[in-house]
């Protein structure tokens, strides 16, 4: 199996088994993703589950932790490790610290 068949099944197994799971990023649903994984995804789980993104990697992150701390399980793809630097401040300033500056409280990250 390679990588890419073995996230496309970690992925529809996530989406299948909870309602609340939904993928987010740059391309993953009319076009499949950068690299296919997600193809065919839109399809299967419709729009309100696989969601194209404008290119804005700190957006649509920021999203994502807002979607988490709502209850939602988004899995967010950012489609190269650089672009995730875009992203450094949502990830580094907002989701590692919830936990502790929420008290506690915001325990849907983890």
């Amino acid at each position: 199996m390679t990588y890419r068949e073995a996230l496309k099944q970690g992925l529809r197994e996530a989406l299948i088994n909870d309602e609340k799971v939904f993928l987010m990023g740059e391309d993953v649903g009319r076009y499949g993703g950068a690299f296919a994984v997600s193809k065919g995804f839109l399809e299967e789980f419709g729009e309100d589950r696989i969601m194209d993104v404008p290119l804005s990697e700190s957006g649509f992150v920021g999203a994502g932790i807002g979607a988490s701390l709502g209850g939602m399980r988004p899995i967010v793809e950012v489609m190269t490790v650089n672009f995730s630097l875009l992203a450094l401040d949502q990830i580094i300033n907002n989701a590692a610290t919830l936990l502790h500056m929420s008290g506690g409280r915001s325990t849907y990250l983890w």
